[in-house]
């Protein structure tokens, strides 16, 4: 399964999240750290859904930039 995950520079590293799974975050202090911190994170989560007998919700969103005038 793909879920969207959203990669944010921060004063002190990176942070990460997935828009289709609340509550699942991340930091590192590179990106390559917080990218595989996210996939740890991701595993934990689906994992967390399953063992309670939750439905996995669906990947559905999508990103893309929009150019505007500046």
């Amino acid at each position: 399964m793909k879920f969207l995950v959203i990669y944010e520079e921060t004063d002190t590293g990176f942070s990460a999240f997935s828009p289709d799974l609340p509550g699942c975050i991340a930091t590192g202090s590179s990106r390559e750290e917080v990218e595989q911190n996210m996939k740890t994170a991701l595993s934990m989560h689906i994992k967390g859904f399953q063992d309670e007998g939750m439905e996995l919700p669906q990947p559905n969103s999508i990103s893309t930039y929009l150019e505007v005038a500046s």
